[in-house]
């Protein structure tokens, strides 16, 4: 064989080896770690996730309209107008009603006294092991379609979102999965949820990103999309493709109104921090009233019907009014009383353990100060001022994206929810400004105050609620059969003690106190008896290892 010859051969043997070293190192470990979280699999679920959370989504805002009927005549989303054919005491009686119902059901029937919510979904994915109980789940969906069907202010989109969770954590278990896929699917059950209920898709997927898991994981992103592109096709293959306002199309009328578009979203921020203190403020009084739970409801029903005899554009979850703001139908004096109104009817029905949501109460305040603002710019200046309906298109996703904390899902539900592009600017603008300021007054998002006042700092990082939801039980040393199990009262022993249920940060600190590289774990019933050990070693072990794992996740 000639030199040539081998010089190709030996050229070809390399090439060969260089393609197989470069599938052992590189392909092969990506197929296997591909299989090992089981994405196919995840895959497969969200389409079911997708498709389940539709048609639920479907099914609970047929039951609202339902409950409608008997009171307003009609099943529609158009709720003022039917108010308006009715007397005074079917106003100030329905949600009255309702509420009773509304008491029964969670005085006897909720184990936990309280709907649930996106707050719950969030910290189900955070520390429950992404795990939701179907009954709840069930329960919340009906307690919300009760008290939005009986004129109870507040918004459909929470319970909604619950429900789709509910869906996706009942179908996950089903199946074995690693804890990052089950989170996965939970917020595919979101995003479907999203995606059906406003006809949004895309901000369906980044809402569940944004607001449920945290962070832009690649790995997250095709089954969420998934789940959410089915949830719209469904939706609007029964309800037809438009979007939830349809107004007429807007353009900023000069360069010139770039300030005005940031000192709306001041406006829109202190909007929503006066919302916001608002919803807090009502459920800390209510609670710290003595109300049996059964009339809590009551009285929150006769209060918002008392305010709905004299504006009814407060009744229920306020589309039809919202789509008014947006089309320039109501004057400045109106929409500034409606939005101090709606403020207050939502806070009311939150803190009387009604069950709704507050993503389009958020809306809704949002175009009413957006209106009311863009009415004052047309007297001022008559000549630059865009139409005011562009202002509550802006105010619109100012206050909802500082209420919700997810400015960048926000604007686009803003774009889609209106199917005017032409808005980007100013929506750009107010939003972050409105985010940004409302972060600096108040620390935190609606749903992350809710979370927090639980005892769960999510808002903090990782490392945060890791400290507050890793257990002792889950890192402690079991005690072997043949050790003695009394807790014996030597001086090292009385130094510390902790429980299976404490926390990690309440070991690191026991740990820190005493100088102790072990401390004893007692049994919670028998103080005297020994369960195990915790050691300084296996305790930093556990942190650092979920701290790596949420890193990993996050950015997988």
């Amino acid at each position: 064989m000639s030199d040539k010859n081998r010089n190709q051969v030996a050229k070809a043997v390399a090439a060969k080896q260089r393609m197989l070293d470069f599938f052992t190192e590189t392909i092969k470990p990506n197929l296997h770690e591909f299989q090992r979280s089981q994405e196919l699999v995840v895959w497969a679920i969200a389409i079911v996730v997708g498709i389940c959370a539709a048609y639920a989504s479907l099914a609970f805002r047929i039951l609202i309209g339902w409950i409608q009927i008997p009171w307003l005549g009609t099943s529609s989303d158009n709720v003022f107008a039917a108010a308006l054919l009715q007397p005074w005491y079917i106003i100030l009686g329905a949600p009255t009603l309702g509420g009773l119902l509304v008491g029964l059901l969670l005085v006897y029937f909720v184990p936990g006294k309280r709907p649930h919510g996106v707050a719950d979904v969030i910290e189900a994915q955070a520390i429950k092991n992404s795990k939701i109980s179907v009954r709840d789940g069930l329960q919340s969906a009906l307690i919300a379609a009760l008290s939005l069907g009986s004129g109870a202010s507040a918004g459909r989109e929470g319970p909604v979102v619950h429900l789709g969770a509910t869906i996706a954590s009942w179908l996950q278990d089903r199946f074995s999965l690693p804890q990052s896929a089950r989170r996965t699917l939970l917020a595919c059950g979101v995003a479907a949820a999203v995606a059906a209920s406003f006809n949004v898709p895309l901000a369906g997927v980044l809402f569940a990103h944004e607001v449920i898991l945290g962070h832009y994981a690649l790995r997250a992103f095709v089954p969420i999309a998934i789940s959410s592109a089915l949830g719209a096709m469904i939706v609007r293959t029964h309800l037809g493709n438009f979007p939830a306002f349809i107004i007429p199309e807007y353009h900023i009328a000069s360069n010139w109104e770039i300030p005005a578009f940031a000192l709306l979203g001041l406006i829109c921020a202190f909007v929503a921090i006066l919302f916001q203190l608002m919803m807090v403020g009502a459920d800390r009084l209510s609670r710290s009233v003595e109300i049996p739970l059964v009339l809590r409801p009551v009285i929150g029903g006769f209060l918002v019907g008392s305010l709905a005899i004299y504006f009814p554009q407060i009744l229920g979850v306020g589309y039809e009014s919202t789509d008014a703001a947006l089309k320039q139908q109501f004057s400045l004096t109106l929409m500034l009383q409606l939005l101090l109104l709606k403020a207050l009817a939502t806070s009311i029905t939150l803190a009387s353990r009604f069950g709704g949501g507050v993503f389009s109460p958020s809306l809704y305040l949002g175009a009413m100060a957006g209106g009311a603002f863009g009415l004052a710019a047309a007297m001022v200046f008559p000549l630059m001022a865009s139409s005011h309906g562009l202002y509550a298109i802006t105010g619109m996703g100012a206050v909802a994206a500082a209420i919700l904390g997810a400015p960048i899902s926000t604007v686009l539900i803003a774009f889609e929810l209106t199917g005017d592009y032409n808005v980007a600017i100013a929506l750009l603008l107010a939003v972050s400004i409105s985010t940004s300021v409302h972060r600096a007054f108040l620390g935190q998002s609606y749903f992350h105050w809710l979370l927090a006042a639980r005892g769960l700092f999510l808002n903090d990082g990782p490392h945060r609620y890791i400290l507050h939801t890793l257990k002792v039980s889950q890192f402690m040393t079991p005690l072997e059969k043949d050790q003695s199990n009394l807790f014996n009262e030597s001086q090292e022993e009385e130094l510390s003690w902790l429980l299976p249920s404490a926390t990690i940060e309440q070991a690191l600190r026991a740990f820190d106190r005493t100088g102790l590289d072990r401390i004893a774990v007692i049994d919670h019933h028998k103080p005297e008896i020994i369960v195990g050990w915790a050691f300084k070693v296996e305790a930093l072990h556990h942190y650092n290892q979920a701290l790596i794992d949420a890193h990993v996740e996050h950015n997988k």
